[in-house]
């Protein structure tokens, strides 16, 4: 391993901008299950299904209907 090393021509990192965020959320038990096994089904991590799914509503800037009982 080099002692110094020279980073003056480096390249910014393209995909910064697009990094992920880390939060905190309350979601509803059953809606987890039901990512859960969505994601089972199709193989992939439900954190990741979820993202899918609301990466999607915002790219579609859908509005969920909200009424109050």
């Amino acid at each position: 391993m080099k002692e110094e090393y020279d980073f003056s021509n480096a390249k910014k990192n393209p995909y910064a901008g697009r990094l992920k965020r880390q939060i905190t959320i309350n979601l509803d038990a059953d809606a987890v299950e039901y990512f859960k096994s969505l994601a089972e089904q199709h193989g992939i991590p439900y954190q990741t299904l979820i993202n899918l799914y609301l990466s999607d509503c915002a790219k579609n800037k859908k509005v969920p209907s909200i009424t109050w009982s």
